[in-house]
């Protein structure tokens, strides 16, 4: 299973250009104006330093901007740049075709079995925590 998530998200990102939680953080900044940074990475669930790290490089690339919050210099705010909602639109249609050609041979039943169980494994993982 590691070995085919770790397979899986290398040709992700090939054929995306971004990581998958590149994308998780874009998708969440998608979702709002702005957001701390540590709400963002509960949200995410992406160890801290990870978050951080992937910001900066999107920062660096002009798809995020980050700033501290006036009010309270400890909090940093985290909001997408312009060109950064106009490259999510891509990117979730990559996703997409990256998804079709995955599953291409699943008939439409075996991708609701699918989702089904991978849906049983989350509600697992969610319990051991």
């Amino acid at each position: 299973m590691l070995l085919l998530n770790k397979q899986i998200s290398s040709k992700f990102e090939r054929c995306a250009g971004i990581s998958a939680s590149r994308l998780q953080l874009l998708c969440k900044l998608y979702q709002v104006d702005e957001i701390s940074q540590t709400l963002l990475q509960k949200e995410v669930g992406i160890d801290g330093a990870a978050v951080t790290r992937h910001l900066k490089q999107l920062e660096a690339i002009a798809m995020v901007t980050r700033r501290t919050k006036p009010e309270d210099n400890r909090v940093t705010l985290v909001s997408l740049t312009d060109y950064g909602r106009e490259r999510i639109v891509t990117f979730k249609q990559e996703r997409s075709q990256f998804v079709t050609r995955l599953l291409q041979s699943f008939d439409e039943t075996q991708r609701h079995q699918l989702a089904d169980m991978l849906q049983v494994m989350n509600g697992h993982m969610s319990d051991m925590d």
